[in-house]
């Protein structure tokens, strides 16, 4: 197949496209705005392979999007392209409106009149796959879990802007007819994540010997998913997946973030023997401490936990029944919570290039989602 997929250069559309070059013989546009959360370094593995083509393109511009199907002809849409991060959204809905809203829309519209055009065997075979999230669920008490028939309740302007694009996404199917599939995933974690949510944050804090925030008391419970795990499930979704259907992905692993932090820093005291309470090198900030290059004197990692002010409106608990993908699919996550846990932090020991390259940027650790910034256009 031919796939378009939108928002490629992020950490879960990366992902997709990585594995789709090297475990598929599809070919793959991958169309992004690069946006600050935007790594083409993410793909460099795959950059050269001929099945790989990037568009610089904002799924918001209609007569661009049009351009790129009518010249790349694709039998499918993977739809990843998303603001994401909810402290943002808090502090700044305006872009989660444009482009999680607006830009689905648009891209509904391009593939809908793309898809008219097309011949009737290729308009059978177009599918439209649309990757959204549980958060449009709402927050789940002590008991229970997230199925298909969950009914939405947002509580975020990141959750509410991703349940209006599921909305728009099922109604284009049902009015006029667009081939969609819709998946909604749990809590993404593993390499290339982009170091403003939770866990690269705090494997690069500690690496810093900086704080580990801790939003509220740390009982919030998430439902974790290594990243190659859900890369494997979106493209089975879409090769197998039935047309109108929804499916929910997750890992199986509620943890609460308090116990997520504290397993991070039981393996960087494994993989580090502990922090230094010294700066680093030349006088700079404590900086990364390799495996030969340890401080003195060592303490856990862990004494680094700090509590801070929780986020307005912070769901308790999400938890994903992911039993109809493995029943009428056959998929089911290969990587348990500790197996991930542990690549995911070796991954950030070894690629300090990738994410010192991140920090130089747009993003240096700050707080976000406070509420109290005021409104940003």
């Amino acid at each position: 197949m031919k796939l378009l997929v939108t928002g490629g250069a992020g950490f879960i559309g990366s992902a997709v496209i990585r594995h789709l070059i090297a475990h598929t013989d599809h070919h793959v546009l991958n169309v992004d705005k690069l946006t600050y959360a935007g790594n083409l370094e993410s793909l460099v593995s795959v950059s050269d392979d001929p099945r790989y083509r990037f568009a610089h393109v904002d799924i918001c511009d209609a007569q661009a999007m049009t351009a790129l199907f009518e010249d790349f002809r694709p039998d499918g849409v993977m739809h990843l392209a998303a603001e994401s991060h909810v402290d943002r959204s808090i502090d700044g809905p305006s872009a989660f409106i444009d482009t999680n809203i607006v830009g689905t829309y648009q891209l509904l519209q391009v593939s809908r009149s793309y898809w008219n055009q097309l011949d009737a065997e290729a308009r059978t075979r177009f599918r439209f796959h649309h990757i959204s999230t549980d958060e449009v669920y709402g927050s789940l008490g002590e008991e229970g879990l997230f199925t298909e028939t969950t009914a939405y309740a947002p509580n975020s302007p990141y959750s509410a802007s991703k349940a209006a694009s599921d909305h728009l996404v099922r109604a284009w199917h049902h009015t006029y007819g667009l081939p969609t599939i819709i998946t909604n995933c749990s809590n993404n974690y593993g390499p290339y994540q982009f170091p403003e949510k939770l866990i690269p944050l705090m494997i690069l804090n500690a690496l810093d010997g900086k704080p580990l925030p801790v939003y509220g008391d740390g009982g919030q419970i998430r439902d974790w998913l290594y990243v190659d795990d859900h890369a494997r499930a979106l493209v089975h979704v879409l090769e197998h997946g039935q047309v109108g259907e929804v499916y929910n992905i997750g890992g199986h692993n509620e943890k609460r973030n308090i116990e997520v932090v504290e397993a991070l820093c039981l393996i960087l005291d494994e993989a580090l023997g502990g922090r230094g309470e010294e700066s680093g090198k030349d006088g700079q900030e404590s900086g990364v401490r390799s495996q030969e290059g340890k401080t003195s004197p060592l303490t856990p990692h862990s004494s680094l936990i700090t509590f801070v002010k929780d986020r307005p409106g912070h769901d308790r608990r999400y938890a994903i029944d992911a039993s109809k993908i493995e029943c009428e699919l056959g998929w089911k996550p290969q990587e348990t919570f500790e197996t991930g846990l542990r690549k995911t932090v070796q991954w950030y020991l070894d690629n300090e290039t990738w994410w010192r390259r991140v920090r130089d940027g747009s993003y240096r650790g700050e707080r976000l989602g406070l509420g109290e910034s005021g409104v940003r256009s």
